[in-house]
Order: C-alpha cells, then sequence, then structure tokens
C-alpha cells in the first residue's frame, strides 16, 4: 500500500464505477502469424474477421475478430509484430471461454480441421458443466462449455459485480466470476486462486484487457484512489492517444495484468474512422 496522507475522495467519485456505462470491449495479446490465426479462429470457433490494420511504420498489424459487431460484442484484437514468430504465455494466463450447444460437434470439427484438443468433452471435477479444453496454433487454451446460445459466446474488471464465486478445497482452487452482467449474458472475467500459490509468471504473450467507459479522467481519478490503497500503477494518465485521438487511462492492477478503459464515444468514432462500423 502507498503511505502518506491522500485526499479523501468524493463520494460521488465512489459511485461512478456504478453509474458508468461499463462493457469489456476486448483482449489484446500477440501471435506469430496473423493469417494462421484468423484462419483458425474462423474455421474452427466460427468467429468472424471484423477488420484489420497494418502499421508498417510501427511494424506491426492488428486483426479484430469475434461473434459479432464491435459495437455490441466481446472481441480479440490480435497483435503481429513484424518478425516475431513465438510469444512465452507464462503461467498467470488461464484461458478463454466460449459457448457452444452442441460441445461434441465443435470439438469433431476442430478435430477434423487439425486442432489440438487437450481435453475431451466431459463433466467437470465436481461439477455437471460440461467442456473440453483446445489450443490454438499459438498455444492459447480455450474452453469449450456446453450451454444454451448466449447474446456473446465469449463467456469468460471495475466497477464490475461478482457474478459467482466457487471453492473447491478438495481440488485445492477457488475461483471468482466478475463482470458488468451475469454470465449468461454477456462476457465475464474469471479468476482462479490455487492454494498456496502467491505468484504466476507473465510472459510476453497476452498484453491486456479493454473497457468501455463514458468518461476516461473520472473513471482514472477512481483508479488512483484505488491503487493507492491497494497497489498497482498507473502506466498512462487520462488522454487522447497521438495520431488516433481516442481517449484511454491504462493501469497494472496488484498482480501485474494491465487493463485500459476507453472512452465509449471515442470507440464508436474510431470504428467509424475505420471504414464503417464492424461487420
Amino acid at each position: 500500500m502507498a503511505g502518506g496522507s491522500a485526499a479523501v475522495p468524493s463520494t460521488e467519485l465512489l459511485e461512478w464505477p456504478k453509474k458508468d456505462e461499463r462493457r469489456m470491449l476486448h483482449a489484446v495479446y500477440r501471435v506469430g502469424d496473423l493469417d494462421r490465426t484468423i484462419k483458425f479462429y474462423t474455421e474452427c470457433f466460427g468467429m468472424k474477421l471484423l477488420r484489420q490494420r497494418d502499421i508498417p511504420e510501427e511494424k506491426y498489424s492488428n486483426a479484430f475478430l469475434g461473434f459479432g459487431p464491435e459495437e455490441s460484442h466481446f472481441v480479440f484484437e490480435l497483435t503481429y509484430n513484424y518478425g516475431v514468430s513465438s510469444y512465452d504465455i507464462g503461467t498467470g494466463f488461464g484461458h478463454f471461454a466460449i459457448a457452444t450447444p452442441d460441445i461434441y460437434k465443435m470439438v469433431e470439427d476442430i478435430r477434423a480441421k487439425g486442432g489440438n484438443v487437450t481435453r475431451e468433452p466431459g463433466p467437470v471435477k465436481g461439477g455437471s458443466t460440461v467442456i473440453a479444453l483446445v489450443k490454438d496454433p499459438d498455444g492459447y487454451t480455450f474452453e469449450l462449455i456446453q450451454r444454451a446460445s448466449t447474446p456473446d459466446p465469449l463467456c469468460q474488471a471495475l466497477g464490475m459485480k461478482l457474478v459467482k464465486k466457487v471453492d473447491r478445497p478438495e481440488y485445492k482452487y477457488a475461483m471468482a466470476m466478475m463482470g458488468y452482467a451475469e454470465e449468461h449474458e454477456a462476457t465475464v472475467l474469471e479468476l482462479a486462486y490455487n492454494y498456496g500459490v502467491t505468484e504466476y509468471t507473465k510472459g510476453n504473450a497476452y498484453a491486456q484487457i479493454a473497457i468501455g467507459t463514458d468518461d476516461v479522467y473520472k473513471s482514472g481519478e477512481v483508479v488512483e484512489h484505488v491503487i493507492q490503497e491497494l497497489g498497482g500503477n498507473v502506466t498512462r494518465k487520462p488522454g487522447p492517444i497521438p495520431g488516433i485521438n481516442t481517449k484511454i487511462v491504462s493501469f497494472i492492477d496488484p498482480d501485474g495484468w494491465k487493463t485500459v478503459l476507453v472512452d465509449n464515444k471515442d470507440f464508436i468514432k474510431e470504428l467509424e474512422s475505420a471504414g464503417g462500423k464492424s461487420k
């Protein structure tokens, strides 16, 4: 915790995250071959390629993929850095999760297309939910969950609510689901704690999660206050990104994970300037 006598924030400021129109926008991570990953996600997972951009002066390219338009769905922002073919995922990142009404057919399709199935469909330990695990070409793990269709199949933070909490002492782990709506309605964040493990390696593959906000400046004030109490670090003060003008604020949480808060209106303008709203 930070020392010193920090100014006491107003009640209005502390209530801001509850009133703010927040939504998880996308997860950002790095891949070694953009075309290969796009092909895998579209053919094996059924995602859509929403948009791409190439920034040769910065030597990187992005592709945005998901199950619906970025204005309403959580998507993946893949980053390819010129000349880098592999990354270290580390031990801290767990997996992404995709809901499907027919997990057995999905696994068969993924296997037929050369996908790496690391866990066959079956109930979770100590429960009845049917899941399977597969790895993409870069080694990222995806959990497939047998579930009726949802508005956003990607079902797996900051003014969030605790959606679900589970403790499994017999398996020595606990987990908490956090988000802005129930798990069957929107993408949520799954936090896992393995008994006795206090540190994990971050690697250099996973980058950050982006969350929309109506006011990056007010949200930045809240972040500053929370960091003073719990730890962490602001990596970018609230303000526009040079050349794009989208306002953001970014920070590292107490466990070392990065989050970026993005102005909601600027995000829509960015999509429109990229050639119209996402497909």
